[in-house]
């Protein structure tokens, strides 16, 4: 067993070295050259930076963030996220997209597409308001109209409409939601009505369907759905469970109920929203079911460690404070899941990144991220 585990470890730190050989490349080259746009919507799983520029008690640009990057980006993780290394799998497709909120974020670099992604942001705006500011999706989309009104400045509204309709449109969105809304203790969120998780679901599912169809009317055709992973699991949840429940050590099961509740209905939004937008095209991407299958099986993945942060202060699961310039780093990155409380490790992002460009479609559907980019059939919208 150990001579596959250790197989299996240098093969993922294979991969892990080559999309750092070539990511340098691949995310800081921009401008038309032909490949297709690429505009992020998210939360801290797809922020490349915009919350270093804002207010807000959630920021990543500091050691030892982006250790395994080179320096620290406002990534949360030790290297590159899941989309940094979709992008590189698709280079001469798709580019990385620059956060929207960088002042170098202007002129011909923004045809390429722009991250508008903020950690601690969710669908709902008021998730997420203990952290102080962040972006919610709402004003994400705010910031994309005014990325089209700068596009139809530099190529025309002809140009850019096709642009617009041509273009990727990752929206990584959802866990805030729960983390820093829902699943927050009372007192915290006493100014909001109670609501039970099919309610506050429900609540969640027709913002969504607001947000989605406002996208569509700007002129997104491919859109790409994350859904919620399993939170519950994180090293923050874990230790929750340890302080409220006297030792127990397991994922929240509570967390991972609510996440599970919200993707059925996702699903059911996406089909909804697929039969209803002319032209339109959605995938559907299962990172519960990709990650989750890491978080149990995680020996056999290489990993040694499945359930506490690599970039921790003290606490249970090593998860008490954020990753920041006081943590202490684990000695081998490559073996554990997490990187901090809430977030994979670059390792594990490898991991998740392969099976979205070439899982099957428990993974990732109706096709995966590579069938959507290669294929030779009219698979995308025209």
């Amino acid at each position: 067993m150990g001579y596959f585990q250790n197989k299996r470890r240098t093969l993922i730190w294979l991969m892990i070295i080559t999309f750092s050989l070539n990511m340098v490349r691949n995310c800081r080259s921009h401008g038309a050259d032909g490949r297709i746009a690429n505009f992020v919507f998210g939360d801290s799983l797809a922020d490349v930076g915009n919350n270093n520029y804002i207010d807000t008690y959630l920021r990543a640009n500091m050691t030892p963030n982006g250790i395994d990057y080179g320096k620290p980006t406002g990534r949360y993780t030790n290297g590159y996220t899941i989309l940094d290394m979709i992008a590189h799998q698709f280079g001469s497709k798709i580019s990385c997209s620059p956060p929207y909120l960088d002042p170098s974020t202007k002129g011909s670099v923004i045809l390429q597409g722009v991250n508008y992604a903020s950690g601690g942001s969710g669908i709902l705006n008021e998730t997420g308001r203990i952290q102080k500011a962040r972006i919610p999706i709402d004003a994400q989309l705010d910031n994309f109209a005014n990325t089209i009104q700068q596009i139809k400045s530099l190529i025309g509204e002809a140009a850019t409409k096709e642009l617009l309709n041509k273009a990727f449109y990752p929206v990584v969105v959802g866990s805030n939601d729960f983390l820093m809304n829902f699943l927050l203790p009372r007192f915290l969120t006493i100014d909001e009505p109670y609501l039970s998780a099919e309610e506050f679901v429900g609540t969640m599912i027709t913002k969504l369907r607001m947000q989605l169809t406002r996208l569509y009317n700007m002129g997104a055709r491919t859109i790409a759905v994350v859904n919620v992973g399993p939170i519950g699991c994180m090293p923050f949840e874990r230790t929750v469970g340890v302080s409220l429940f006297g030792g127990e050590k397991n994922c929240s099961e509570t967390a991972n109920q609510a996440a599970l509740l919200y993707d059925a209905r996702l699903r059911s939004l996406i089909t909804e929203l697929s039969n209803n937008l002319k032209g339109s095209f959605f995938l559907h991407a299962d990172v519960y079911r990709i990650f989750n299958d890491i978080v149990l099986n995680y020996r056999s993945y290489g990993f040694e460690n499945g359930s506490a942060a690599c970039c921790s202060l003290a606490g249970p699961f090593h998860s008490v404070a954020p990753c920041g310039p006081k943590s202490k780093v684990c000695s081998d990155r490559s073996k554990y899941v997490f990187w901090d409380s809430y977030h994979p490790s670059q390792a594990a992002n490898v991991l998740i990144a392969k099976r979205l460009v070439d899982g099957d479609i428990k993974d990732i559907s109706p096709i995966n991220i590579r069938q959507l980019f290669t294929s030779q059939t009219n698979i995308r919208p025209s």
